[in-house]
C-alpha cells in the first residue's frame, strides 16, 4: 500500500543556522549584506562597548519591506531571492549577494534576542525573533507564532532597522576594528554605499597591512596626497588598485599607474595594494560621467608621474622586507642544509635560493618550502658537480662562455629538481598501494611517514634525534604511563616546524574511523606536552574521520587527517611543482 511522508522542521533549525557563521562579526557583516541588497545607500551600525548591557543596532536606508513582504518573503527559510527578483535589485541593478535565505538568521549568532523593525510605503512592521522561543517550542518551526506589529508612519520613510540583545556571553564581543577589516574589503571601493561602524566611516585604513601616505605640492595641479595599503593575508583583493579621488569623489575604476607592464615590479604583490590618491586640482579635467580623467590632461600626467615613482618606491621597499621575513622564516633549516655541503657548492645554492625566493614570491610558505627543499636535495647530490666545474673554469674565459656554462646550470637544475619530484610522486603511488593491503598496519605507516617527512604539509625536522627533547619525551611518558597503562603510552612522532611551532602526530589503524575520543586522547597529550613545546598543534592520522564527528566543533589546533588524504595532499604539492618546471623548461 503506497503512502506518503513529509518532512518535520525542528525549531532548532533556525539558531544552527544562525551559528553557521565563523565569528559575530562575519554574522554582522551578513546583515549588511542585506542592506546591500535592499538598495540602501547608507547603513549605520552601532556596537555596544565591553561589559555593557547595549544592543547591537544596523539600520539602514533601503527599500524597506510591507507586513505582507516580511511575511511572505522574509519569513520565508531558505527561499532564494535570485529566483524570486532576479540576479540584480531593482533600483540601483546591484547583483544580490543573497543566496540561501538563511542571513536573517545571522544575528541569532550574537543575541538572544533579535527585533527587527522596517519601514515602506507609510507602514511601519516590527518582528520579534527570540533564540529561547525556537529552543523552548515543541512545534514545527513553521507553526511558532511570533510577536508581529505594525503602525503607520510617514510616506517618505523607508530602510530597516536591526537590534539585537541579550548578546551572547560564551562570544568575545564584536569589535569595531575587525567588522571594519571585513567590511572594506568588500565595500571600501562603492561610492553608493556608505557604511559607519560607530560614527566612522570606512576608510583605507581599516585595511590590515603596511600603509604609506605620501603628500606633494605639485607646480599646476596644487596640493596631492597618496595613500597606500599593502594588504596582508591570502584573501585576494576585490578590486586592488589605486582610485583617484577628486572633490572628494571617486573618478574612474583602480589603475596602477602603468606599473603592471613593467617587469620588475612583482605582479602578486601589485595585486595586494589597495590605495587613493586625493588631487582635487584635477577637477577641471574629470569627464561628465566622473567615468575617467581626460586622457590627454597634463595635469594628470603630472600627478600619474609623481604617484607612479611614489607606488613603485614603496613596492620595492614592500618586497624586499617580506622577502627578507620568507627567508627568516626558513633560514634555521637553510642553514643547517647549507652547511652540509661543499664550500664550492654552497655559493652556488645561495644564489639559487634567493631565484626561488623572488620566482615564488606570494605563494604559500608550504609551496615555498617545498621548492627549497626539493632543490637543497638536488644539491646535495653529484649531478651538479661536472656543471660547477665548468663554470669555474669559465669565469676566466670569454663572456659568452661564460654565460654559456651559468646557462648550462639552469637546465641541469631544472632536470635534477623534475627528477626527484617525478621520483616522490612513484613513491606515493606505491604508498597507495601499501594502504590499500589488509594487512597494513599503523605501525608500517608510521615508519613510511616518519622517515618521510615530506609527505607532510610544511618542512619538518624529527625532533626525537635531540637529546634533549627525547629526554623530555621519555620522562613525561614514564611519569603518565606506568602499571596497568604501561602498555598504552602513545605512539607518538614530534616535529618542529620551521616557523618555530610545533606538531604532535598520533597515528591509528588505516581502518580505524577518527572519533571524539581519539580527538580528545590527543588533546591531552597536547595538553601535556605544551609546557615544554609551545606552540603545540595536534595531528591525528587514521582511517577516516568518523561520521558522528562534526569538525566544526574541534578544539584549536587539532586535525584530523585520514592516509589517503595524506598522501593526496603531497600529490598535489609535487603535481604543481612539476607544473612550474614544465613551464620554466618550455620557456627556457
Amino acid at each position: 500500500m503506497a503512502k506518503s511522508a513529509r518532512f518535520q522542521v525542528d525549531p532548532r533549525l533556525a539558531t544552527l543556522l544562525g551559528e553557521s557563521y565563523r565569528s559575530s562579526e562575519h554574522a554582522l557583516k551578513e546583515l549588511v549584506d542585506n542592506a546591500w541588497d535592499a538598495d540602501a545607500h547608507e547603513v549605520d551600525i552601532q556596537l555596544p562597548a565591553p561589559m555593557t548591557n547595549d544592543p547591537i543596532v544596523i539600520r539602514d536606508d533601503g527599500t524597506g519591506m510591507t507586513e505582507q513582504e516580511v511575511r511572505s518573503e522574509y519569513l520565508k527559510v531558505a527561499s532564494d531571492r535570485r529566483s524570486r527578483k532576479g540576479e540584480e535589485t531593482l533600483s540601483l541593478k546591484r547583483r544580490i549577494k543573497g543566496r540561501k535565505g538563511i542571513g536573517k538568521f545571522a544575528g541569532l549568532m550574537a543575541a538572544s534576542t533579535m527585533v527587527m523593525e522596517t519601514q515602506a510605503h507609510g507602514k511601519r512592521t516590527g518582528l520579534v525573533i527570540r533564540k529561547e522561543d525556537l529552543l523552548d517550542s515543541r512545534q514545527d518551526l513553521e507553526k511558532i507564532d511570533l510577536p508581529l506589529t505594525t503602525s503607520e508612519c510617514d510616506e517618505r520613510d523607508h530602510g530597516t532597522t536591526i537590534t539585537l540583545t541579550d548578546l551572547n556571553q560564551a562570544l568575545a564581543f564584536p569589535t569595531a576594528e575587525r567588522l571594519r577589516e571585513l567590511l572594506v574589503l568588500e565595500y571600501g571601493r562603492r561610492s553608493d554605499f556608505t557604511i559607519r561602524v560607530n560614527g566612522e566611516a570606512l576608510a583605507i585604513e581599516d585595511i590590515p597591512g603596511e600603509a604609506f601616505t605620501e603628500r606633494a605640492q605639485l607646480q599646476a595641479e596644487g596640493p596631492v596626497k597618496l595613500s597606500l595599503t599593502f594588504a596582508e593575508g591570502k584573501r585576494p583583493l576585490k578590486h586592488p588598485g589605486v582610485v583617484v579621488r577628486v572633490g572628494g569623489k571617486v573618478v574612474g575604476k583602480p589603475i596602477y599607474f602603468g606599473l603592471d607592464e613593467d617587469e620588475e615590479v612583482p605582479g602578486k604583490l601589485l595585486k595586494k595594494v589597495y590605495g587613493e590618491i586625493e588631487a582635487d586640482g584635477l577637477a577641471a579635467d574629470v569627464t561628465p560621467d566622473w567615468g575617467a580623467i581626460i586622457e590627454n590632461s597634463t595635469g594628470f600626467k603630472a600627478v600619474e608621474t609623481w604617484a607612479r615613482e611614489q607606488l613603485k618606491e614603496k613596492l620595492n621597499k614592500v618586497f624586499v622586507r617580506q622577502m627578507s621575513l620568507a627567508k627568516a622564516r626558513l633560514q634555521q633549516e637553510i642553514d643547517r642544509r647549507l652547511a652540509g655541503l661543499p664550500e664550492h657548492r654552497r655559493r652556488f645554492a645561495e644564489a639559487a635560493l634567493q631565484r626561488v625566493l623572488t620566482k615564488f614570491y606570494g605563494e604559500s610558505e608550504e609551496r615555498r618550502g617545498t621548492v627549497i627543499n626539493v632543490m637543497l636535495d638536488a644539491f646535495e647530490r653529484d649531478e651538479y658537480w661536472a656543471v660547477i666545474q665548468a663554470i669555474e673554469v669559465a669565469r676566466h674565459q670569454g663572456v659568452a662562455t661564460f654565460a654559456d656554462a651559468l646557462g648550462q646550470f639552469g637546465l641541469v637544475d631544472m632536470a635534477v629538481i623534475g627528477l626527484q619530484t617525478r621520483r616522490r610522486l612513484e613513491i606515493l603511488d606505491r604508498l597507495d598501494e601499501l594502504m590499500t593491503r589488509p594487512d597494513t598496519q599503523e605501525k608500517e605507516l608510521h615508519q613510511v611517514i616518519e622517515r618521510n617527512l615530506w609527505l607532510l604539509e610544511g618542512d619538518f625536522t624529527l625532533l626525537s634525534s635531540n637529546q634533549t627533547v627525547a629526554t623530555i619525551l621519555k620522562k613525561w611518558a614514564d611519569k603518565e604511563f606506568t602499571g596497568d597503562r604501561a602498555k598504552k603510552r602513545p605512539d607518538l612522532l614530534l616535529c618542529a616546524m620551521l616557523t618555530g611551532r610545533h606538531l604532535l602526530i598520533e597515528f591509528k589503524e588505516p581502518g580505524h574511523s577518527i572519533d571524539r575520543d581519539d580527538e580528545t586522547q590527543a588533546t591531552k597529550y597536547r595538553d601535556d606536552l605544551r609546557r615544554h613545546f609551545d606552540p603545540l598543534e595536534v595531528l591525528v592520522i587514521g582511517g577516516r574521520a568518523a561520521t558522528s564527528v562534526d569538525a566544526n566543533w574541534r578544539p584549536p589546533g587539532l586535525h584530523v587527517r585520514s592516509y589517503a588524504a595524506v598522501v593526496s595532499a603531497a600529490r598535489a604539492r609535487l603535481g604543481w611543482l612539476l607544473d612550474q618546471l614544465t613551464n620554466d623548461q618550455q620557456a627556457a
